[in-house]
């Protein structure tokens, strides 16, 4: 299954760039993410925990960063395994930013598998999951952007609290994104 979508944030490319490689930043704007641990260079394991339709899953997951082209381009390998059923997740997510009229947009196209009881919920489902899930980080994102951060190097202007999601690409077999 092929999600796509884009969020704009209100601030320059190499700081959006830089705070979406920031692990723990990232991990923060994506609800259900604990246990966030650095396991070797661009390596990360984690606990998510999230409820789809009448279903709450927990699962392991380990993500690996395979290219990060600064400032244009991140891709990542994500597996996870749920907890206490049998199946599996794994997904690929390349993430393309561009400047445009003083802010970033953020491109991105997550090919996901699904097995076990999660890959039986359908995709009208997990579509609706992914759309709900991409709201909620670029509302994240944006605060983050608007938090006051300590230290002079690492400041987030309130001026740049602005990320939104741009509708809801979607791409299946056959269709080009």
């Amino acid at each position: 299954m092929k999600i796509s979508g884009t969020i704009i944030v209100q601030a320059p490319r190499p700081q959006v760039y830089k705070a979406l490689r920031d692990a723990r930043l990232f991990a923060s704007c994506v609800e259900g993410v604990r246990d966030l641990v650095e396991t070797g260079p661009d390596a990360y394991s984690a606990m998510f925990e999230t409820k789809v339709a009448y279903m709450k899953f927990a699962f392991k997951v380990t993500v690996q960063v395979v290219r990060a082209d600064e400032p244009r381009e991140i891709e990542a390998k994500i597996e996870g395994a749920p907890v206490g059923i049998v199946g599996r997740l794994t997904a690929t997510s390349v993430t393309r930013l561009t400047e445009t009229a003083g802010a970033t947009r953020i491109d991105y196209d997550v090919d996901t598998a699904l097995t076990g009881k999660l890959g039986s919920l359908g995709q009208p489902v997990l579509r609706a999951k992914a759309k709900e899930m991409e709201r909620q980080f670029a509302a994240r994102l944006a605060e983050a952007f608007a938090a006051p951060a300590p230290g002079p190097a690492s400041k987030l202007s309130a001026r740049f609290a602005t990320a939104r999601p741009i509708g809801n690409k979607r791409a299946g077999p056959g269709r080009k994104t």
